[in-house]
Order: structure tokens, then C-alpha cells, then sequence
């Protein structure tokens, strides 16, 4: 039985905590297998795939040595398990004690870090980087949990979260917000300097499949690549209180809700161009690809 108030506490203190066993083995089992049926449909996709807030992020074989998927957003939309999945029990007798019994869910995420593969690490950065419509966070710590659950092993060598405890508590300090991704080059330590964050804070968040982390919107977090000879999948999953203009219902009443027939704006602000599908072929990663090794997903 996971103790809440003391999850609530500790991520109000240090801007994050650890959630040991949240789901159970043979369900945290299940959860992988149907992540890797996510990344099939993902790679049926030449490049990145959008429908509404689904989306498929591709790395194609054009500028790569094999095609590989990164993430998938709100895969609940097209795998009906995921939608059961995102208002489990155990996820909202976590939340409740934060956010009360009407959630609602801006963010659904599967990153996928194939071993040797490039391109799988995340600079250090706020959350609050990717909300265009910040006015519609006006209680940023209070109204905000982001929930990752590890689908396989996380530990330092296969690029699991890395967190700077007590960070929510300074404000914005726009760690990475020179570029157009966080997922082009490290922070380096003299970054984190600038910012008056001392490189020897950050923690690696080390889980088991079915561990749990929580962070917020101002907690500096991010992740290094997969250097390891196994796969690294994460779930990610991010609520609001039930008051927000944003988000799928997840509870309401301390019941859980299914997706409606429609998608309602979330994260993504331009929702409304995206309500017929398409690809999307930008090449963002063109310019490092030549200096990358990605080898072919192991495993799988």
C-alpha cells in the first residue's frame, strides 16, 4: 500500500518523489507488453504521425541507419487499454492528496530509448518549458503532477530521469531554452552553473519495471542516452486539477472517465490543425544525424 501523504510531502519539499511498486509486477508486465505494441503501430509510420493529440515520433531511415520511434503521445487514443491505464487506482490515490478527486490529464507519453540508438537524451529543463499557454497554469506547483512509471529497468547506463531536488522552488531558470529540442546535445555543467545549480545535485532516479516518479512543472529534470545493451521505455503522465481549462477528464469524482468521441485541447495549442491526419517530415534532427550511430531497436 502506497503511503500518499508521505508521496505528497516529499514531492512538496524536494519537487519530486520516488513511488516504489505503484503497479503491480504482473500488471507492470502487461504494461510492457502493450508499450511494444505501441511501438509497432508507431513504426508502420514512415516518419512522424499526427492525428488529433496522437501522435508517432519517427526517426526515418533517410537520415538514420534504421528507423526507430522516440515517443508516442496519447497512444490511449488508438490503443484502448492505455485510455483504462491513465486513470488506474493506484495513480489516482497518488494524485488525490495533490490534486484532489476531478483530474484531468494534459500529457500521455511513451519515450522509447533503443540501446546504442542516438538522439535518446534530454537536456536538463522545466516542464514548464512545453506549456505555450501559460496563463493556463496559474498555480504552477499546486495545479500540475507529472507521473512516470518505468516499463523496463531505468538506471543511469540506459538513460534513466535525472532530477535536481528542490528546483521547483526557484522560479523558471530557462535551462535549454536556446534551442528548438531538448533532445540535441547534454547540459553541460557550466550550463547548470549559470543557472545556480551545482552540477553535483543531480540525483539519478534509478526504478524497477512498475516504480513510479512524480515531478512538477519547475522541477530541472531531463535524461542522459542509452549506453547500455537494453531497452529503456518510461511512461509519462501529466494532470491538472479538474478547475483547468486543459485536459481529458481522468477522475471526476473520484471515478475514473474514458476518453470522449473528440480530443479536447491539452498540450498541444494547435489542436484544431491537426483534426485530419498527416505526416510530418520536418528533419529537425537532419543537422546532427551525420555525427550520430542509431542502431536497429534490440529486443523488441
Amino acid at each position: 500500500m502506497v503511503d500518499a501523504a508521505r508521496v505528497a510531502a516529499e514531492y512538496r519539499a524536494e519537487g519530486y518523489a520516488v513511488v516504489r511498486g505503484l503497479i503491480p509486477p504482473d500488471d507492470a508486465e502487461e504494461l510492457r507488453r502493450r508499450s511494444r505494441v505501441v511501438y509497432a503501430a508507431g513504426m508502420a509510420h514512415p516518419c512522424t504521425y499526427r492525428h488529433g493529440n496522437l501522435v508517432y515520433e519517427v526517426l526515418p531511415e533517410t537520415h538514420f541507419p534504421s528507423r526507430y520511434v522516440v515517443q508516442a503521445h496519447w497512444p490511449a487514443w488508438e490503443h484502448p487499454w492505455f485510455d483504462a491505464f491513465r486513470s488506474r487506482r493506484e495513480i489516482g490515490a497518488v494524485l488525490a492528496p495533490l490534486l484532489g478527486d476531478d483530474i484531468k490529464q494534459v500529457a500521455q507519453q511513451i519515450h522509447w530509448k533503443p540501446p546504442g540508438a542516438g538522439l535518446t537524451g534530454y537536456r536538463l529543463h522545466q516542464d514548464l518549458r512545453f506549456r505555450d499557454a501559460r496563463e493556463a497554469y496559474i498555480d504552477i506547483v499546486a495545479d500540475t503532477v507529472t507521473v512516470g512509471i518505468a516499463i523496463d529497468r531505468c538506471t543511469r547506463d540506459n538513460g534513466c530521469l535525472r532530477v535536481v531536488p528542490r528546483s521547483h522552488l526557484r522560479g523558471y531558470l530557462g535551462l535549454s531554452d536556446e534551442g528548438e529540442t531538448i533532445m540535441k546535445g547534454l547540459t553541460g555543467d557550466d550550463e547548470l552553473r549559470r543557472a545556480g545549480i551545482d552540477p553535483a545535485a543531480v540525483v539519478d532516479v534509478e526504478l524497477e519495471p512498475g516504480d513510479a516518479v512524480i515531478w512538477g512543472l519547475l522541477t530541472v529534470h531531463g535524461s542522459l542516452p542509452n549506453h547500455s545493451d537494453r531497452d529503456r521505455a518510461f511512461m509519462i503522465s501529466s494532470y491538472v486539477r479538474g478547475t483547468s481549462d486543459r485536459g481529458e477528464w481522468a477522475i471526476r469524482g473520484g471515478a475514473p472517465v474514458m476518453l470522449g468521441a473528440q480530443p479536447t485541447l491539452c498540450k498541444f495549442e494547435d489542436l484544431d490543425e491537426w483534426r485530419s491526419p498527416r505526416y510530418v517530415d520536418n528533419a529537425w534532427y537532419a543537422d546532427v544525424a551525420p555525427g550520430v550511430q542509431v542502431a536497429a531497436p534490440k529486443g523488441r
